[in-house]
Formats: C-alpha cells, sequence, structure tokens
C-alpha cells in the first residue's frame, strides 16, 4: 500500500496581502541542478598533489593505473578526500561501497577492505605531514578502485574463464560513480553499473535473510493428504511464508488455492507444475534460507561478472532453467524451452553475434560423435550411413561408404561425414551460427519429447530449439525477401539455404541459478553443470561446509 501524502497549505499574512506564488524553474533550470549534483565540485581543496607522485603511485597499480591518473588530471592535482587538514565525510563513503552488506551468506573477506578500514580508524588520531597526507589521499582514492571493482566487477581474484565462464568481462568505467562519491552524492544507486537484476537479487537477499530467526522443520514427503494432516499444514505454512499462497486462516485454504499455490511454486523451481506434492517440490522446499541466500549471492557475484550495459536487444539462452530470452529494449518480449549439453557434454558459457540462419541444413557431424557412435555402428552395419541419410566427403566430393576401409579407424575419421537435409536431421529444419570456437549453435530437433521434461539436459552441447520456425520469423521479420511462406518452404525443402542477418543479435549463453522477474518472483533451479558448487568454493573461501551447502 502506498503512503498517503498531506499536502498542508499554509498562509502567510503580512500587511493584509498575499505574497504571488514563487516562480516555478523552467524544466532546464531543473534538469542543470540534477545535473550539477553529479559534477566534480568547482571549489577544489586548496591542496595540490605532485603529479610525479600521482603517476608513480598509479603504476603501483597496473589494473587502476589510468583511471587514477585521469582522475587527477581531471582535477588538476587537488586533493579529493581533504577538506583542510581533515578527511572529509566522503572518505568514509569509500567504505561503505564495499559490498559489506552483501555478505550475509559468509562470503569471504573482499580485498582491500580491512586495510581502509583500519585506515579509516586512525583517520581522527593521526598528526599529517605533508608525505602522510598525500600518502593518506591515494591510498583512499586507490581504495575505492578496489571496492568498486569488487561490488560491480567482481569479488573473487580468480579468472572467470578457470571457472568455466567465458563471457568477457570488460572493464567499467567509474568516473562517474567515483566524482560523485566525492562531491557527497550519498544515494548512488541510479549511476551504478549494475543492471537490474542484481538490485533485485539483493532484495531477494534481503528476504531470505529474514527468514533466518524462523524454524525450517524438514517437510517428509508421504502420498495422499487429509484434512487436519500436521505435515499438510506445515506444506501451507511453507508456501505462505515464501509468497506462494497468500497470509489467510488455513481454513480459508481450499483445495484449488492450495493447487495453484503448489503449482506457483513449482513453476518457480523449475518443476512440472501439476498441483500436487511430490519428493521433487518438497525437496526444494526444504533447502534452509541460508543456503538460499548463498545460492543467491553466487548469481550476483555472476552479475558483477556481466558488462555493465548489456545490449537491449539480445538472446539469452540461461542454461540451467533450459530456457531461451528474447530480449527487445531490456525486457522479455518472449522465451521458449531449450535443451542444452548432457553433464558429459555441457553447453559452453560464453557471448557471441548471431549472424546466419541456416535452413534446411546439412549436419557435419563432429569426430567425437564420429568416434563415439558413428565408427561402431557403421563396423556393425555397413548400411548405417545411407539409412541415417549420411554421406561421406572427401576433397569436397561425395564418395560412396562402401570404398571405405571402416576397420583401419578407431579415433576418428580424415573426412567429413554428414546428415542430409530432410525430417529425420538431427539439426531438424533450420540451425542458427553466431560463430565461435566451441562448435555450439542454435537448431531444431525431430526429437521434441525432450521438451516435455522439466530437466532437459541432453544434448552433445549445442542448444536445441523448441520453437525453431519462430525464431527464424523473428530474425528475419524485418527482411522483406524473407516472408513467413518462404522461410517455411526453405526449412522443409532439400537443398540447404543460408541467410546472412543484417544486423547480427547479440547472444549470451549463462548459467544463473537464482534470479527475480519484475514482479519480484524469485526463481531457483538446480546446479546441473555444478558450476554454482565450484564458484562457492571461491566465494566463501574458509568457510566450512559451504560448498556442500550450495545445491
Amino acid at each position: 500500500m502506498k503512503p498517503t501524502v498531506l499536502v498542508v497549505p499554509i498562509l502567510l499574512v503580512e500587511a493584509c496581502t498575499t505574497p504571488p506564488p514563487p516562480t516555478r524553474p523552467t524544466i532546464a533550470q531543473q534538469a542543470d541542478s540534477i545535473a550539477r549534483i553529479f559534477e566534480v565540485p568547482v571549489a577544489y581543496a586548496p591542496r595540490v598533489l605532485d603529479s610525479a607522485t600521482v603517476l608513480a603511485f598509479a603504476g603501483q597499480h597496473p589494473g587502476d593505473s589510468a583511471a587514477i591518473s585521469d582522475f587527477y588530471r581531471r582535477r588538476g592535482f587537488h586533493y579529493a578526500w581533504f577538506i583542510g587538514d581533515s578527511v572529509g565525510s566522503a572518505a568514509r563513503n569509500v567504505l561503505n561501497l564495499f559490498p559489506a552488506s552483501d555478505t550475509a551468506g559468509g562470503i569471504s573477506s573482499v580485498p582491500g577492505r580491512t586495510g581502509l578500514q583500519r585506515l579509516l580508524m586512525r583517520m581522527d588520531t593521526l598528526q599529517f605531514t605533508d608525505s602522510l597526507r598525500a600518502a593518506t589521499e591515494l591510498a583512499l582514492t586507490a581504495g575505492f578502485f578496489q571496492a568498486a571493482n569488487a561490488k560491480y566487477g567482481g569479488i573473487i581474484q580468480r579468472d572467470p574463464r578457470e571457472l568455466e565462464w567465458y563471457i568477457p568481462r570488460k572493464k567499467k568505467n567509474y568516473d562517474r560513480l567515483l566524482d560523485s562519491l566525492v562531491a557527497g552524492v550519498n544515494d548512488l544507486t541510479p549511476i551504478e553499473p549494475l543492471s537490474p537484476q542484481y538490485t533485485r537479487l539483493k532484495n531477494a537477499l534481503k528476504f531470505y535473510a529474514s527468514l533466518d530467526t524462523l524454524p525450517w522443520p524438514t517437510i517428509a514427503w508421504k502420498k495422499g493428504r487429509t484434512p487436519g494432516d500436521s505435515l499438510l499444514a506445515l506444506l501451507r505454512s511453507r508456501l505462505v511464508l515464501l509468497g506462494d499462497l497468500p497470509t489467510v486462516a488455513d481454513s480459508l485454504i481450499g483445495d484449488s488455492l492450495f493447487a495453484a499455490g503448489v503449482m506457483s511454486a513449482q513453476h518457480r523451481f523449475g518443476l512440472k507444475e501439476t498441483g500436487e506434492p511430490d519428493p521433487d517440490l518438497l525437496a526444494e522446499l526444504n533447502v534452509p534460507p541460508a543456503d538460499r541466500q548463498r545460492q543467491i549471492l553466487l548469481n550476483m557475484e555472476r552479475q558483477r561478472w556481466l558488462p555493465a550495459r548489456p545490449d537491449s536487444n539480445g538472446i539469452m539462452v540461461n542454461i540451467p532453467a533450459y530456457r531461451m530470452l528474447v530480449y527487445e529494449e531490456g525486457h522479455i518480449a518472449w522465451t521458449m524451452n531449450v535443451v542444452v549439453g548432457a553433464d558429459a557434454s555441457r553447453t559452453v558459457m560464453f557471448s557471441g553475434d548471431l549472424s546466419q540462419v541456416v535452413m534446411a541444413p546439412y549436419w557435419n557431424i563432429p569426430q567425437s560423435i564420429i568416434r563415439s557412435e558413428i565408427l561402431p555402428a557403421v563396423k556393425r552395419n555397413p548400411g548405417y550411413l545411407a539409412r541415417k541419410n549420411m554421406e561421406v566427403v572427401m576433397g569436397g566430393q561425395v564418395v560412396p561408404a562402401s570404398s571405405i576401409d571402416w576397420k583401419k579407424y578407431t579415433k576418428g575419421v580424415p573426412f567429413t561425414i554428414r546428415q542430409k537435409p530432410g525430417p529425420g536431421n538431427a539439426l531438424g529444419r533450420v540451425k542458427f551460427l553466431f560463430p565461435n570456437s566451441y562448435s555450439i549453435y542454435f537448431h531444431d530437433t525431430p526429437a521434441k519429447d525432450k521438451f516435455l521434461r522439466d530437466q532437459r539436459a541432453f544434448s552433445h552441447g549445442c542448444v536445441r530449439l523448441s520453437e525453431p520456425l519462430r525464431l527464424a520469423k523473428y530474425l528475419l521479420r524485418n527482411d522483406s525477401a524473407w516472408t513467413p511462406e518462404r522461410i517455411n518452404t526453405a526449412m522443409n525443402a532439400k537443398t540447404e539455404t543460408t541467410v546472412r542477418l543484417k544486423k547480427p543479435v547479440p547472444v549470451v549463453l549463462g548459467y544463473f541459478t537464482a534470479w527475480v522477474d519484475r514482479d519480484g518472483i524469485v526463481s531457483f533451479r538446480r546446479d546441473v553443470y555444478g558450476h554454482d558448487a565450484r564458484l562457492a568454493a571461491e566465494l566463501f573461501a574458509g568457510e566450512g561446509g559451504a560448498q556442500a551447502s550450495v545445491r
């Protein structure tokens, strides 16, 4: 419920006359006054740093060298954190910038925070000489960049590629943030280089932290339920706590409302929405709030790794959610179910640009599949390739499979085996290419039954689409040469057709096991590839058992 604001007019009476109302500022004047909040104050501190000292200090911080140098150049090398001989209040706000409020789940200490905290605690007792003042000034600036890099770029120091995250981490620009902090701006939220998803996750973290003091007994599974069943009452209570059921008396929760609450929870956990409790649902509901906080923290860290301002139009595949999301102007326009790689052939986390739509595609079979599946099958049955509509290509020419001595090959073959276009083609009727070194792409599939399952990690690594025709029409919607009818005809042809997009579409294949939608609904997914467990070992270093508690 929004608070009601009462505006009480005050009549000022002076000499029996009412003064005219003040002139309202123009929009331009209002905009100018707002803009000035984010500008560096013109009245710099009178003290000036030696430029050589600043540049030498910057050289000792290679990751932030250019940013430190540029900051002081913009200010004419004037001090930023001192007012006269004393440290200003803005310096203490640097400490607040560290992600301390995000660490309720036991995150290991953020580099630089402890040292800066000790420095600020001694501020009031230090007798500043010129050299100590300069050293303190520069230490505070370096502290800002350590804090900003941790909060907005990532807490862990390890290269995310070592954790199989190949989405580039772009260096974020903190100029505006730093200038505003020095200027005394208290609320930096509007200019923080973070996605709205990060803020939503942070709010979800607070919610799950509020559940810490509540008892969280295990809800045991048993078939059937009867009115007054204590386990049923506990389940209803849990669904109310998590927002899946309204806060009403048990007597008012009938069968239909209870089923709707169960389906709400099943939806949030990516389970089949049957409306009936089952072991999978209870396993998710039994996860303690502390474990959910850790899961949220892991995904907040991944949000820090994303570019500050990702393209507002593009495609995201969330691997553990088995879901593709199409974004327009930063909002989800539509989604579809997908199948991702099995554990033995995982879909890689990376980004690219979708540039080609290939209709009625050939499937050039990877050597790994040739080695593990095709060669054994051909050796058992020489007619296997023909039955699967496959052919051998050598030197750009199709050659008879019968001319190959298959027995001499065990670890692969020095030629191409491909499957011809057709209804049985493993890629279906269309594939979508975004060039990468992992040989991963989107494609149709004849195995439609897999999309009916709630856990969909079955592929060899590529992403199978439940609605490939919809995506093809969407990507070519602005190309007048490709009408829906022509697309459909080309997809069902016997010859391959490639269409290059006029403007490539950004694609991200990410791994997010917790997220919050625009309505504040928190969803969780299982750690299908174990990436959460590995990240937890880094993020919660030193906390016993943290790794095991992350799902």
